[in-house]
């Protein structure tokens, strides 16, 4: 995986990818090339088997503060159709093995929509989120509609959209958007450390409970129940399975190999 400019990777521990969006004087406004690199990187990092989680950040002032302003100007109905945006997203929304959003700072509009890409978002306490677009004539396009009100409701999601005011960490932590508070400049840290965690346990449990809990937002409670089943059958013919159960029994830690 080859770093840009404008979004730096790092491996600060096994099995944990760390993606810095890294556009400071732009507040990290997601302009086409830096959400083409962050789709790159995170494919790349699905792809990898020495990857176990993937860590979004914007650095230790701002996650990002939008869609770039630039480019959205000049946007048609034409080129919202035709341009590399739309599978850029997709991308990053389709990558199976676990997300978590590190956010400090501003989280707007586009930044938002893609921290609620990532699975988990932790969040310094003076973190701030929101959707300002109607401030500009145009409500969130790129997924917030559909994604906020599933997380938070359809209340609070009205609020946001129409009204433009962001919220406070802790009002995101309230309101399940956040799933855990740091102090100021303690994001990145705090979801490094969940990372690791999470990226020691069995790629395969990993990559099977993930998709099997997204699926609860897209299947009736009778058909996630039984997809839940099968995956579940999955992982109890799995080495993994195997190894964990004997390392329980055997009061070691487990070494899982994704199998």
């Amino acid at each position: 995986m080859a770093e840009t400019a404008e979004l730096l990777e790092s491996r600060p521990s096994a099995g944990v990818l760390v993606l810095t969006l890294n556009r400071p004087e732009k507040r990290n406004a997601l302009a086409t090339p830096l959400l083409g690199a962050i789709a790159a990187a995170v494919s790349a990092g699905a792809a990898d088997s020495t990857i176990g989680c993937i860590v979004l950040t914007g650095g230790p002032e701002i996650f990002a503060a939008g869609a770039d302003i630039n480019e959205l100007a000049v946007r048609t109905p034409v080129s919202n159709e035709t341009e590399a945006r739309a599978q850029h997203w997709a991308s990053v929304r389709a990558c199976p093995k676990p997300m978590i959003a590190a956010v400090e700072g501003f989280c707007l509009g586009g930044g938002l929509e893609l921290a609620l890409c990532a699975d988990i978002i932790v969040a310094g306490e003076s973190a701030r989120f929101g959707t300002p677009e109607i401030n500009l004539g145009i409500f969130p396009g790129s997924g917030g509609t559909q994604w906020l009100p599933r997380i938070v409701g359809k209340a609070l999601a009205m609020k946001m959209v129409l009204s433009g005011k962001p919220i406070t960490a802790q009002e995101a932590l309230a309101s399940g958007l956040v799933a855990e508070l740091a102090p100021s400049g303690q994001a990145l840290p705090a979801a490094l450390s969940l990372a690791e965690a999470i990226a020691a346990k069995s790629p395969l449990a990993l990559r099977l409970a993930k998709e099997t809990v997204l699926r609860a937002y897209t299947m009736g409670l009778t058909d996630g129940l039984a997809f839940e089943r099968r995956a579940f059958a999955v992982t109890l013919a799995s080495e993994d399975k195997a190894e964990g159960m004997a390392a329980f029994l055997e009061k070691r830690k487990p070494s899982f190999k994704g199998r």
